[in-house]
């Protein structure tokens, strides 16, 4: 594991600390499965067009998710470190990702392979559960973007993000920020603005 700070062992103990407690026997299964890897910025981590094949979990760097839509680039997502990423349709279906996934500093991250994941799930409940709650936390996270682009003003959407993860708003590109909140540029900056003289 070439250059690594974490090893899979580190990787294996933060999953089971964040989702499920587990034995040492659970965080060797765990540990066996995880898949390191390093991309360089701007290297995409999935392609579109490939099949999603693992959940990733990143810890170093900043990736986004995003898609083309009348040849304009959508972000519906990002992510920093201690985070999970995927593209959960492309996953569950094992169909070609409309989804890019790109890393947008150098990024270090750990795949963890559907395939071995639900089997070592078979074998263990706590496993299981880590499953369970990296999923359950997948779709949170897309009920809670829905429902802020739905229900909330510009401003709101901003000074949520601000307050949810300050360190996409520090590491960013201001137009990928943009795209995720779903305003332009112009607007994103006009809210900036506003949040600083008001804040």
């Amino acid at each position: 594991m070439a250059n690594l700070s974490l090893t899979t062992r580190d990787v294996a103990r933060e999953l089971a600390r964040r989702y499920s407690t587990m034995t040492h026997e659970e965080l060797d299964i765990l540990e066996e499965i995880l898949v390191p890897r390093k991309y360089p910025k701007g290297a995409r981590i999935l392609d579109e067009g490939e099949v999603c094949q693992s959940i990733y979990w990143i810890v170093k760097g900043l990736v986004r998710q995003f898609y083309f839509k009348n040849k304009k680039e959508l972000t519906e997502y990002m992510a920093t470190e201690n985070t999970i990423c995927m593209s959960i349709e492309s996953l569950f279906h094992e169909t070609p990702s409309h989804q890019i996934i790109q890393a947008l500093e150098p990024t270090i991250l750990f795949e963890i392979p559907m395939r071995e994941l639900e089997a070592a799930a078979i074998k263990s409940v706590n496993i299981q559960m880590l499953y369970r709650k990296i999923l359950e936390e997948s779709l949170i996270i897309s009920q809670q973007r829905a429902d802020m682009l739905r229900f909330e003003s510009a401003q709101d959407r901003y000074q949520k993000l601000v307050k949810s993860t300050p360190q996409l708003v520090l590491r960013a590109p201001l137009v990928y920020i943009a795209s995720y909140l779903q305003m332009t540029p112009e607007t994103l900056s006009r809210v900036r603005t506003a949040v600083l003289l008001n804040g």
